[in-house]
């Protein structure tokens, strides 16, 4: 159990790390946090080849209307996205991040993205696979709000 505790708390301070690291690259840009959250869903989609409207962009991120144009207003100044025709549906306006922000992104980034790849080399296709799996369980509980503890249970140590 203490095992499991320790992996968790690992987890926890990787996230916080990892929210610092993308506080730095928004504050060397003059961005937002929210700004980088945004680059990183607009460069989620483009990876996966989706298209996000203003709204699915604003529903992800948990804006409402009015912040999420003012969110794209900003971005769109800073030359990071462009508000584009969809290919699929050509009545659809689309958000799209634009190649200088991927530049810039991965310029800060890269490093610890090559770190993290160079550490996932050292495992087996198994070890991967449980690590993904591992994680993608978290996300998914974090975004379903089960982080709460089931009835009965004692509160532990955070």
């Amino acid at each position: 159990m203490q095992s499991e505790l320790e992996t968790i708390h690992l987890l926890r301070t990787v996230a916080v790390e990892l929210g610092l690291h993308s506080g730095r690259f928004a504050q060397r840009n003059g961005m937002h946090p929210t700004d980088v959250r945004a680059l990183i869903a607009l460069m989620d989609a483009r990876r996966a080849g989706d298209e996000l409207t203003a709204g699915r962009l604003g529903a992800a991120l948990g804006l409402n209307s009015a912040g999420t144009t003012a969110l794209l207003d900003r971005l769109e100044r800073a030359g990071q996205v462009r508000r584009t025709r969809g290919q699929s549906d050509r009545r659809k306006v689309v958000v799209e991040v634009t190649d200088s922000a991927v530049e810039l992104g991965w310029a800060f980034f890269g490093p610890l993205i090559e770190r993290s790849q160079e550490l996932l080399r050292g495992y087996d296709d198994h070890q991967r696979a449980a690590i993904r799996d591992f994680l993608d369980g978290v996300r998914q509980a974090a975004a379903e709000g089960a982080h709460t503890p089931p009835t009965g249970t004692s509160q532990r140590e955070s």
